[in-house]
Protein backbone atom coordinates (compact mmCIF):
# COMPACT_ATOMS: atom_id res chain seq x y z
CA UNK A 1 0.00 0.00 0.00
CA UNK A 2 3.11 2.64 0.93
CA UNK A 3 4.71 1.57 -2.25
CA UNK A 4 1.29 2.52 -4.50
CA UNK A 5 0.94 5.68 -2.60
CA UNK A 6 4.49 6.80 -2.51
CA UNK A 7 5.43 6.94 -6.21
CA UNK A 8 2.41 9.55 -6.66
CA UNK A 9 3.06 11.18 -3.70
CA UNK A 10 6.59 12.46 -4.25
CA UNK A 11 5.92 13.22 -7.76
CA UNK A 12 3.16 15.25 -6.89
CA UNK A 13 4.88 16.83 -4.28
CA UNK A 14 7.77 17.45 -6.81
CA UNK A 15 5.46 19.20 -9.73
CA UNK A 16 3.00 21.23 -7.44
CA UNK A 17 6.13 22.80 -5.76
CA UNK A 18 7.70 23.24 -8.99
CA UNK A 19 4.88 25.14 -10.28
CA UNK A 20 3.93 27.37 -7.39
CA UNK A 21 7.50 28.02 -6.88
CA UNK A 22 8.03 28.91 -11.01
CA UNK A 23 7.20 32.98 -10.33
CA UNK A 24 9.77 32.93 -7.75
CA UNK A 25 12.40 30.93 -9.61
CA UNK A 26 11.67 33.54 -12.36
CA UNK A 27 11.95 36.71 -9.77
CA UNK A 28 15.02 35.44 -7.96
CA UNK A 29 16.88 34.98 -11.41
CA UNK A 30 16.05 38.51 -12.27
CA UNK A 31 17.40 39.47 -9.26
CA UNK A 32 20.77 38.36 -10.25
CA UNK A 33 20.70 38.86 -13.72
CA UNK A 34 19.56 42.46 -13.87
CA UNK A 35 19.08 44.04 -10.39
CA UNK A 36 22.77 42.74 -9.36
CA UNK A 37 22.10 40.50 -6.14
CA UNK A 38 24.38 38.00 -5.01
CA UNK A 39 23.63 34.82 -6.02
CA UNK A 40 24.20 33.45 -2.53
CA UNK A 41 21.41 35.63 -0.70
CA UNK A 42 19.27 35.36 -3.60
CA UNK A 43 19.22 30.98 -3.41
CA UNK A 44 18.78 32.10 0.71
CA UNK A 45 15.54 34.21 -0.35
CA UNK A 46 14.06 31.26 -2.39
CA UNK A 47 15.02 28.71 0.22
CA UNK A 48 13.09 30.64 2.97
CA UNK A 49 9.97 30.91 0.40
CA UNK A 50 9.56 26.89 0.32
CA UNK A 51 7.89 26.61 3.43
CA UNK A 52 5.14 28.53 2.51
CA UNK A 53 5.13 26.98 -0.56
CA UNK A 54 4.86 23.83 1.05
CA UNK A 55 2.29 23.99 3.45
CA UNK A 56 -0.10 24.11 0.07
CA UNK A 57 1.85 21.64 -2.08
CA UNK A 58 2.12 18.92 0.68
CA UNK A 59 -1.79 18.44 1.07
CA UNK A 60 -2.94 18.65 -2.97
CA UNK A 61 0.12 15.77 -2.96
CA UNK A 62 -1.53 13.59 -0.32
CA UNK A 63 -4.03 14.34 -2.12
CA UNK A 64 -2.95 13.21 -5.55
CA UNK A 65 -1.30 10.65 -4.63
CA UNK A 66 -4.73 8.48 -2.83
CA UNK A 67 -6.41 9.36 -5.80
CA UNK A 68 -3.95 8.10 -7.78
CA UNK A 69 -3.10 4.90 -5.93
CA UNK A 70 -7.05 3.69 -4.78
CA UNK A 71 -7.90 4.45 -8.37
CA UNK A 72 -5.54 2.27 -10.14
CA UNK A 73 -6.63 -0.22 -7.51
CA UNK A 74 -10.17 0.04 -7.96
CA UNK A 75 -10.09 0.17 -11.35
CA UNK A 76 -7.90 -3.23 -11.56
CA UNK A 77 -10.49 -4.29 -9.75
CA UNK A 78 -8.26 -4.96 -6.73
CA UNK A 79 -10.43 -3.53 -3.82
CA UNK A 80 -13.02 -6.05 -5.15
CA UNK A 81 -10.93 -8.95 -4.64
CA UNK A 82 -10.22 -7.99 -1.58
CA UNK A 83 -13.26 -7.66 -0.49
CA UNK A 84 -14.98 -10.79 -1.91
CA UNK A 85 -11.57 -12.70 -0.17
CA UNK A 86 -12.83 -11.45 3.08
CA UNK A 87 -11.08 -8.75 3.44
CA UNK A 88 -12.46 -5.82 4.94
CA UNK A 89 -12.13 -2.07 3.29
CA UNK A 90 -11.19 -0.98 6.53
CA UNK A 91 -8.37 -3.23 6.67
CA UNK A 92 -7.57 -2.12 3.20
CA UNK A 93 -7.23 1.44 4.04
CA UNK A 94 -5.75 1.67 7.38
CA UNK A 95 -2.08 1.87 6.62
CA UNK A 96 -3.63 4.98 4.29
CA UNK A 97 -5.31 6.79 7.35
CA UNK A 98 -2.22 6.15 9.71
CA UNK A 99 0.32 8.08 6.78
CA UNK A 100 -2.42 11.02 6.68
CA UNK A 101 -2.38 11.20 10.31
CA UNK A 102 1.61 10.99 10.85
CA UNK A 103 1.78 13.58 7.53
CA UNK A 104 -0.61 16.28 9.82
CA UNK A 105 1.67 15.66 12.97
CA UNK A 106 4.48 16.65 11.00
CA UNK A 107 3.24 19.29 9.12
CA UNK A 108 1.92 21.15 12.22
CA UNK A 109 5.54 22.17 13.52
CA UNK A 110 6.25 23.41 9.42
CA UNK A 111 3.03 25.67 10.16
CA UNK A 112 4.21 26.24 13.96
CA UNK A 113 7.95 27.04 14.02
CA UNK A 114 9.42 26.98 10.39
CA UNK A 115 7.13 28.97 8.26
CA UNK A 116 6.70 31.80 10.53
CA UNK A 117 10.44 32.11 11.28
CA UNK A 118 10.93 31.64 7.28
CA UNK A 119 8.59 34.44 6.78
CA UNK A 120 10.11 36.70 8.99
CA UNK A 121 13.54 35.79 8.31
CA UNK A 122 12.66 36.34 4.38
CA UNK A 123 11.17 39.51 4.52
CA UNK A 124 14.08 40.77 6.42
CA UNK A 125 16.32 39.78 4.21
CA UNK A 126 14.52 41.34 1.44
CA UNK A 127 14.33 44.69 3.21
CA UNK A 128 18.32 44.39 3.87
CA UNK A 129 18.80 43.81 -0.10
CA UNK A 130 16.81 46.97 -0.61
CA UNK A 131 19.37 48.71 0.87
CA UNK A 132 22.63 47.16 -0.68
CA UNK A 133 21.10 46.64 -4.18
CA UNK A 134 17.92 49.39 -4.42
CA UNK A 135 17.09 48.25 -7.51
CA UNK A 136 15.65 45.01 -5.95
CA UNK A 137 13.10 47.50 -4.05
CA UNK A 138 11.93 48.80 -7.56
CA UNK A 139 9.71 46.86 -9.41
CA UNK A 140 7.70 47.01 -13.22
CA UNK A 141 4.06 48.18 -13.30
CA UNK A 142 3.78 48.24 -9.61
CA UNK A 143 2.97 51.39 -7.11
CA UNK A 144 6.01 50.80 -4.80
CA UNK A 145 6.01 52.23 -0.94
CA UNK A 146 9.29 51.66 -0.07
CA UNK A 147 10.67 54.83 -0.07
CA UNK A 148 10.17 57.51 2.67
CA UNK A 149 7.66 60.55 1.35
CA UNK A 150 7.46 58.84 -2.06
CA UNK A 151 5.06 56.52 -4.37
CA UNK A 152 7.31 55.16 -7.57
CA UNK A 153 5.83 53.64 -10.56
CA UNK A 154 7.72 52.32 -12.80
CA UNK A 155 6.36 50.74 -16.34
CA UNK A 156 9.81 48.72 -17.12
CA UNK A 157 12.99 48.36 -15.46
CA UNK A 158 15.95 46.90 -17.00
CA UNK A 159 19.40 46.94 -14.72
CA UNK A 160 19.48 50.35 -13.10
CA UNK A 161 17.80 52.33 -16.52
CA UNK A 162 14.13 52.65 -16.07
CA UNK A 163 11.43 53.17 -18.27
CA UNK A 164 8.09 55.46 -17.78
CA UNK A 165 8.49 57.04 -14.54
CA UNK A 166 6.14 58.88 -12.42
CA UNK A 167 6.55 59.88 -8.76
CA UNK A 168 4.26 61.14 -6.40
CA UNK A 169 4.97 63.01 -3.27
CA UNK A 170 1.87 63.59 -1.51
CA UNK A 171 1.66 66.62 1.02
CA UNK A 172 0.28 67.25 4.07
CA UNK A 173 -2.09 70.05 3.11
CA UNK A 174 -2.31 70.64 -0.63
CA UNK A 175 -2.39 68.71 -3.86
CA UNK A 176 0.40 65.82 -4.47
CA UNK A 177 2.96 67.00 -5.87
CA UNK A 178 4.09 64.78 -9.12
CA UNK A 179 7.17 64.43 -11.75
CA UNK A 180 6.88 62.14 -14.86
CA UNK A 181 10.18 61.62 -17.01
CA UNK A 182 10.51 59.12 -20.33
CA UNK A 183 13.92 57.78 -18.97
CA UNK A 184 15.76 57.83 -16.04
CA UNK A 185 18.98 56.15 -14.08
CA UNK A 186 19.61 54.57 -11.04
CA UNK A 187 22.49 55.79 -9.11
CA UNK A 188 23.60 54.55 -5.05
CA UNK A 189 24.46 57.38 -2.88
CA UNK A 190 28.08 56.15 -1.38
CA UNK A 191 26.78 56.12 2.12
CA UNK A 192 23.99 53.49 0.98
CA UNK A 193 21.50 55.43 2.96
CA UNK A 194 19.78 56.32 -0.34
CA UNK A 195 19.34 56.47 -4.17
CA UNK A 196 19.41 58.81 -6.08
CA UNK A 197 17.62 59.43 -9.76
CA UNK A 198 18.52 60.94 -12.77
CA UNK A 199 15.16 61.25 -14.67
CA UNK A 200 15.81 62.25 -18.07
CA UNK A 201 12.64 64.49 -20.76
CA UNK A 202 10.32 64.83 -18.32
CA UNK A 203 8.03 67.37 -16.38
CA UNK A 204 8.12 68.31 -12.10
CA UNK A 205 5.95 70.11 -10.43
CA UNK A 206 8.08 72.76 -8.30
CA UNK A 207 6.20 75.30 -5.56
CA UNK A 208 5.48 78.45 -6.38
CA UNK A 209 7.57 80.96 -3.96
CA UNK A 210 4.85 83.19 -4.25
CA UNK A 211 1.78 80.65 -3.38
CA UNK A 212 3.35 77.83 -1.17
CA UNK A 213 0.43 76.05 -1.58
CA UNK A 214 0.15 75.54 -5.69
CA UNK A 215 2.89 74.14 -8.04
CA UNK A 216 4.11 75.24 -12.10
CA UNK A 217 5.20 72.70 -14.39
CA UNK A 218 8.75 72.64 -14.93
CA UNK A 219 10.06 71.21 -17.83
CA UNK A 220 13.24 69.44 -18.15
CA UNK A 221 15.71 67.62 -19.99
CA UNK A 222 17.65 66.17 -16.89
CA UNK A 223 16.45 66.36 -13.16
CA UNK A 224 18.15 64.58 -10.28
CA UNK A 225 16.26 63.21 -6.97
CA UNK A 226 17.45 61.96 -4.06
CA UNK A 227 14.95 58.90 -2.74
CA UNK A 228 15.93 58.01 1.29
CA UNK A 229 16.00 54.19 2.00
CA UNK A 230 17.07 54.99 6.22
CA UNK A 231 14.08 55.02 7.90
CA UNK A 232 12.14 52.58 5.41
CA UNK A 233 14.05 50.00 5.67
CA UNK A 234 15.27 49.69 9.02
CA UNK A 235 15.46 45.88 9.77
CA UNK A 236 15.83 46.13 13.60
CA UNK A 237 12.10 48.00 13.70
CA UNK A 238 10.31 45.48 11.78
CA UNK A 239 7.97 43.73 13.89
CA UNK A 240 5.96 40.40 13.00
CA UNK A 241 2.98 40.19 11.04
CA UNK A 242 0.09 37.32 12.95
CA UNK A 243 1.30 34.60 9.96
CA UNK A 244 5.09 34.87 11.03
CA UNK A 245 4.46 33.87 15.08
CA UNK A 246 4.08 30.72 16.53
CA UNK A 247 1.44 29.10 18.57
CA UNK A 248 2.50 30.30 22.03
CA UNK A 249 3.67 33.36 20.38
CA UNK A 250 0.25 34.01 19.27
CA UNK A 251 -1.67 32.71 22.81
CA UNK A 252 1.17 35.39 24.39
CA UNK A 253 -0.44 38.33 22.58
CA UNK A 254 -4.29 37.36 22.87
CA UNK A 255 -3.73 37.31 26.07
CA UNK A 256 -2.23 40.63 26.49
CA UNK A 257 -4.83 42.05 24.05
CA UNK A 258 -7.52 39.86 26.83
CA UNK A 259 -6.22 41.86 29.26
CA UNK A 260 -6.62 45.48 27.71
CA UNK A 261 -10.47 44.26 26.26
CA UNK A 262 -9.21 44.30 22.94
CA UNK A 263 -10.71 41.92 19.73
CA UNK A 264 -8.44 39.13 19.07
CA UNK A 265 -10.08 37.57 16.52
CA UNK A 266 -7.48 37.59 13.85
CA UNK A 267 -4.96 36.34 16.28
CA UNK A 268 -7.40 33.48 16.64
CA UNK A 269 -8.32 32.77 13.17
CA UNK A 270 -4.44 32.67 12.48
CA UNK A 271 -3.67 30.31 15.22
CA UNK A 272 -6.34 27.87 14.06
CA UNK A 273 -5.57 28.15 10.54
CA UNK A 274 -2.10 26.47 11.29
CA UNK A 275 -3.45 23.59 12.84
CA UNK A 276 -6.71 22.77 9.98
CA UNK A 277 -3.97 23.78 7.37
CA UNK A 278 -1.83 20.25 9.31
CA UNK A 279 -4.62 18.21 9.59
CA UNK A 280 -6.16 18.76 6.01
CA UNK A 281 -3.47 16.21 4.91
CA UNK A 282 -5.71 13.66 6.92
CA UNK A 283 -8.76 14.84 5.79
CA UNK A 284 -8.14 14.77 2.29
CA UNK A 285 -6.62 11.31 2.73
CA UNK A 286 -10.02 9.99 4.23
CA UNK A 287 -12.23 11.83 1.32
CA UNK A 288 -10.13 10.37 -1.44
CA UNK A 289 -9.72 6.91 -0.27
CA UNK A 290 -13.97 6.71 -1.15
CA UNK A 291 -14.01 9.39 -4.03
CA UNK A 292 -10.79 7.24 -5.45
CA UNK A 293 -12.83 3.67 -5.23
CA UNK A 294 -16.21 4.96 -7.08
CA UNK A 295 -15.15 6.65 -9.61
CA UNK A 296 -12.53 3.93 -10.57
CA UNK A 297 -10.06 6.02 -12.44
CA UNK A 298 -6.29 5.41 -12.99
CA UNK A 299 -5.65 7.79 -15.30
CA UNK A 300 -2.94 10.35 -13.79
CA UNK A 301 -3.66 13.44 -15.59
CA UNK A 302 -7.96 12.96 -14.29
CA UNK A 303 -6.05 12.16 -10.88
CA UNK A 304 -4.58 15.65 -10.42
CA UNK A 305 -6.64 17.74 -11.56
CA UNK A 306 -9.39 16.28 -9.12
CA UNK A 307 -7.03 16.50 -6.87
CA UNK A 308 -6.03 20.61 -7.42
CA UNK A 309 -10.24 20.94 -8.34
CA UNK A 310 -10.89 19.50 -4.79
CA UNK A 311 -8.28 21.80 -3.03
CA UNK A 312 -9.71 24.75 -4.27
CA UNK A 313 -12.94 23.47 -3.23
CA UNK A 314 -11.27 23.14 0.51
CA UNK A 315 -9.70 26.37 0.24
CA UNK A 316 -12.77 28.08 -1.12
CA UNK A 317 -14.68 26.91 2.02
CA UNK A 318 -12.15 27.72 4.39
CA UNK A 319 -11.84 31.47 3.02
CA UNK A 320 -15.18 31.45 3.58
CA UNK A 321 -15.47 30.17 6.97
CA UNK A 322 -12.57 32.54 7.86
CA UNK A 323 -14.30 35.56 6.40
CA UNK A 324 -17.33 34.89 8.87
CA UNK A 325 -15.03 34.40 11.59
CA UNK A 326 -13.64 38.10 11.24
CA UNK A 327 -16.84 39.74 11.24
CA UNK A 328 -18.40 37.94 13.64
CA UNK A 329 -20.68 35.55 12.76
CA UNK A 330 -19.25 32.84 13.91
CA UNK A 331 -16.72 31.68 16.14
CA UNK A 332 -13.21 31.36 14.93
CA UNK A 333 -12.44 28.17 15.67
CA UNK A 334 -15.59 26.93 13.46
CA UNK A 335 -14.68 29.55 10.95
CA UNK A 336 -11.44 28.13 10.05
CA UNK A 337 -12.15 24.50 10.76
CA UNK A 338 -15.18 24.96 8.48
CA UNK A 339 -13.68 23.01 5.42
CA UNK A 340 -12.18 20.14 7.52
CA UNK A 341 -15.21 19.44 9.29
CA UNK A 342 -17.47 19.50 5.95
CA UNK A 343 -15.03 17.34 3.77
CA UNK A 344 -14.78 14.97 6.95
CA UNK A 345 -18.37 14.88 7.08
CA UNK A 346 -18.45 13.53 3.40
CA UNK A 347 -16.31 11.32 3.50
CA UNK A 348 -17.84 9.42 6.27
CA UNK A 349 -21.16 9.46 4.12
CA UNK A 350 -18.96 7.90 0.93
CA UNK A 351 -17.30 5.51 3.09
CA UNK A 352 -20.94 4.13 4.40
CA UNK A 353 -21.69 3.95 0.32
CA UNK A 354 -18.71 2.17 -0.55
CA UNK A 355 -18.97 -0.57 2.66
CA UNK A 356 -22.28 -1.31 1.24
CA UNK A 357 -24.03 0.05 4.44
Amino acid sequence: MLKELGGPFLASLFITTLILAAGNIIQTADMVVNKGVEIGQVIKLFLLFLPYVLIFTIPISVLAAVLLGFGRMSSDNEVTALRTSGVSIYRVIFPAIICGLLISLANVPLNDKILPQSEFEARKLAKTLGVKHPTALLEPGVFIKGFKDYIIFVHDIKGNKLDGIRIYQPQDEGPTRTVVAEKGEILTLPDGTGVRLKLMDGTADEIDSESPDTFYKLSFEEYYMTLNLENAVNVNSIQKKAREKSIKELYREMNDLKRDDINAIPLKVELHKKLALAFSNLVFVLIGIPLAITTHRREKFIGFGLAIALFLVYWSIMLGGVAFAIRGIVPAWIGVWSANILLAALSGVLFLRVSGK
